[in-house]
């Protein structure tokens, strides 16, 4: 049991769901922006950051990507950048709830001012899920908090890009997921600002639809050279998940 989970109050709303993977657990406002899938995904995706690594996590939302790669890697800190207050106030709670309090930090800002913060070629990795949908498009009666989650308001995919490849050293890696009618943004960006794509994978809802997300690593100053990995099935012909996806659940038996 998680000592410190006394320490933490709720607020109205909030709830702790357990993440069923080295006793890591997540506050969310179950009326907010919660994580899905694609955290999941890109967490897994990353999985083989190198040992010692100092990470940057753009737009970390409550802390689940940093959460879940604490668990999965040896990395030494992993930074989560969350531009909206309520949002960022919960991951603090996340970071005392799994006493990752030396390994996982996370500031209040946004992505666009950070080269006033940190030196150039400044981190080994740098992980991102961004919003997905440009501004102006889409639903647009969602509350703020959904509306900055979902929608590149208050920055865009060449935002995330640009600062990307001014804090990642040289050979620093790229991991980001993003929809597939963005992937010639998102390639275009990357080779742009001179991080190199070197692998994409596609994630598909099952055989018979089109793929539904985009999972893409980049190194910064590589040469030119891309591997397409095998696609990733989230549910199988009858509708269950797919081995691979209950590995990266952790709920394979």
């Amino acid at each position: 049991m998680n000592n410190n989970k006394n320490k933490i109050k709720l607020e109205n709303d909030e709830r702790i769901d357990d993440l069923e993977f080295k006793n890591l657990k997540i506050i969310q406002n179950i009326k907010g922006f919660c994580f899905g899938v694609d955290a999941v995904l890109l967490s897994d995706f990353a999985k083989n950051i190198k040992q010692n690594a100092n990470v940057l996590d753009l737009g970390t939302g409550t802390g689940i990507i940093p959460i879940l790669l604490c668990g999965k890697t040896k990395l030494n800190k992993i930074i989560g950048i969350e531009i909206q207050r309520s949002v960022y106030e919960i991951a603090k709670k996340n970071i005392i709830l799994n006493n990752l309090e030396n390994r996982f930090e996370v500031i209040n800002e946004n992505i666009t001012n950070l080269d006033n913060i940190y030196e150039k070629n400044s981190f080994d990795a740098i992980v991102t899920n961004p919003p997905y949908k440009e501004e102006n498009t889409g639903i647009t009666n969602e509350d703020e908090v959904k509306q900055i989650s979902r929608h590149e308001i208050s920055a865009n995919l060449e935002d995330f890009i640009e600062i990307s490849s001014k804090l990642l050293k040289d050979k620093g890696e790229f991991y980001i997921i993003h929809r597939p009618e963005r992937i010639v943004d998102l390639l275009s960006e990357m080779r742009k600002y001179k991080i190199e794509p070197k692998e994409i994978r596609l994630v598909f809802s099952n055989k018979n639809n089109p793929p539904k997300m985009v999972l893409v690593k980049g190194v910064k100053n590589a040469k030119k050279y891309i591997n397409f990995r095998e696609n990733l099935y989230i549910y199988d012909e009858n509708g269950n998940y797919t081995d691979e996806i209950l590995e990266i659940y952790h709920k394979n038996k």
